[in-house]
């Protein structure tokens, strides 16, 4: 992982809040509140939390599906949050995205051929019957009957319908793809084919993914570095095998704890960390460390009468803590 294909710094999406009579700009929802990360090419990012936590505002920001409020979106050597809109269809092909509803996302009106051909229509020169053989051929590869092109998506099951979906991503031999929750609107033994399609894809194409879920059992599964957000901000970076056999952040901790073990035994006796209290709002938020408020760590510390102030007043930095790891607390130190 050594080229670096997305780089984000300092990202921020914030929505205004409008109210009054003169519907005046009285605050803003901070979604997205100035997140740093890269993601080589080749790898697959799992970015993870609970709802909420701004984890599809970010994954919509890094393809410029919504504008950046503030920061920079580098995709190889272009900064794509100040592109003009002619720029930036030039570069679409080469990002995509598949969507966690597979239903709302596809058009009832259209067949499967013209949904999957219409990114063909829009950015190639293809003609009519070279389309409608890159659309059979695509069909078969997410492991469809080339013969469904007629059909309609509300004749197709939701996995039937969720691989139109990542067939009509990989229209335009895209690099990079969103996975916005791909499997979470499906069944459990749907979810396995789906990720197991999206890890034949990447091997034989070498995509990269920004792979979102609040599934932490499947991220740990495919993803090769894991980001865990909280309101807006990342609290840990880390590689997968690192992040969850020693979780420096106890937010992190918290919701590894929270995953049932499959052995009886270990589940019986482990301990787990239960959160106290509301998650903030995002218009809102603490004015030091975002999670302090629900913070199991600070809150011992202050019961123990140590000076916990910094928790509460400064937000901590984005660090750097050993070898391709990061985290934002004042007391990770501690965990290692």
């Amino acid at each position: 992982m050594s080229e670096k294909l997305v780089s984000v710094s300092e990202l921020k999406i914030h929505f205004p809040i409008h109210a009054g009579l003169l519907r005046r700009r009285v605050g803003e929802v901070k979604a997205v509140d100035g997140l740093s990360f890269d993601v080589y090419r080749g790898e697959t990012l799992g970015l993870v939390g609970e709802s909420g936590c701004g984890k599809s505002t970010t994954g919509r920001a890094v393809l410029r599906l919504y504008d950046p409020t503030e920061g920079s979106v580098t995709f190889e050597d272009t900064d794509i949050a100040d592109l003009s809109d002619g720029d930036m269809r030039r570069m679409r092909p080469r990002m995509q995205m598949i969507f966690q509803d597979p239903q709302a996302c596809l058009n009832p009106r259209m067949t499967v051929g013209a949904i999957i051909g219409e990114p063909l229509m829009e950015h190639t020169s293809m003609g009519a019957k070279e389309r409608q053989e890159r659309v059979r051929e695509l069909l078969d590869q997410v492991g469809l009957n080339p013969d469904f092109v007629n059909r309609y998506p509300h004749e197709f099951s939701g996995g039937q319908r969720q691989r139109i979906g990542i067939a009509r991503a990989l229209a335009l031999d895209p690099d990079f793809i969103v996975c916005d929750e791909p499997i979470a609107a499906l069944d459990v033994s749907i979810q396995a084919q789906v990720v197991n399609l999206l890890e034949d894809l990447q091997a034989e194409r070498g995509l990269t993914y920004l792979f979102i879920s609040h599934d932490l059992s499947m991220v740990r599964h495919i993803a090769s570095r894991v980001a865990v957000m909280y309101l807006g901000k990342i609290m840990e970076l880390a590689p997968v095998a690192d992040l969850y056999a020693d979780p420096l952040h106890p937010y992190t901790k918290a919701l590894l704890s929270a995953v049932p073990v499959a052995d009886p035994d270990v589940e019986a006796t482990r301990q787990r960390t239960i959160l106290t209290g509301d998650v903030p709002s995002p218009a809102n938020p603490p004015q030091g460390c975002v999670f302090c408020t629900r913070c199991p760590l600070a809150q011992s510390k202050k019961a123990a009468g140590e000076d916990v102030e910094k928790c509460f007043t400064a937000p901590p930095d984005w660090r750097s803590i050993g070898s391709d790891r990061f985290v934002a607390c004042h007391f990770a130190e501690e965990a290692k």
